[in-house]
């Protein structure tokens, strides 16, 4: 496992797919290192790849009105993605570019060593909950892995999408608060 100094010199310089050809910058990742709650993200967009930060186009303004919603904020979680280049035209990052990607994901996880993961859309999810996962039927479910609870919501991006969807995110995040509220050290 790197530290994160030599992590994030790695992942900026990272050539392992063809993202690296197309992108402005690299989005690390950002918030609290010491988080007990990590949102994953499945890969930058547009805003994101011109600024290098994760969640600042209209669906990070989003995300941040719903953690201001159950307590929360960038200085008290950490935000990264699966990949962290952005694919063209924002498709889904593809099998091998996620595979490319989550070793850094996975370190990224390591260092934190978060009480709660937050997958934020299907894509997340699939990867990192269970392959078959169905982000209509499952999001707000929670599971347990290593340790470590999960669930999954929908990305902000698809609430801007289908605002009907808001009332079943609203109930998640409020599970959500009910689950740090019980199994984290920190006061949200």
């Amino acid at each position: 496992m790197k530290d994160w100094e030599a992590l994030r010199s790695e992942c900026m310089s990272c050539q392992n797919c063809g993202l690296a050809e197309t992108r402005t910058n690299v989005v690390f990742g950002e918030g609290n290192q010491e988080a007990e709650v990590m949102f994953i993200g499945e890969g930058p967009g547009e805003q994101e790849d011109r600024t290098g930060r994760p969640f600042v186009g209209r669906g990070g303004k989003l995300l941040d009105e719903m953690l201001g919603m159950i307590g929360l904020d960038r200085t008290k979680i950490y935000i990264a993605n699966m990949v962290k280049c952005r694919p063209p035209k924002n498709r889904d990052p593809l099998p091998a570019e996620q595979e490319a990607c989550i070793g850094y994901l996975r370190n990224q996880v390591a260092l934190i060593r978060p009480k709660i993961i937050v997958c934020l859309g299907r894509v997340a999810a699939v990867k990192l909950i269970r392959s078959d996962f169905k982000i209509t039927k499952e999001h707000g479910q929670w599971v347990e892995k290593a340790g470590v609870h999960m669930t999954a919501i929908y990305h902000p991006a698809a609430l801007l999408r289908d605002p009907s969807k808001r009332p079943d995110t609203f109930a998640d995040l409020k599970a959500i608060q009910a689950r740090i509220q019980e199994i984290c050290d920190h006061t949200y």
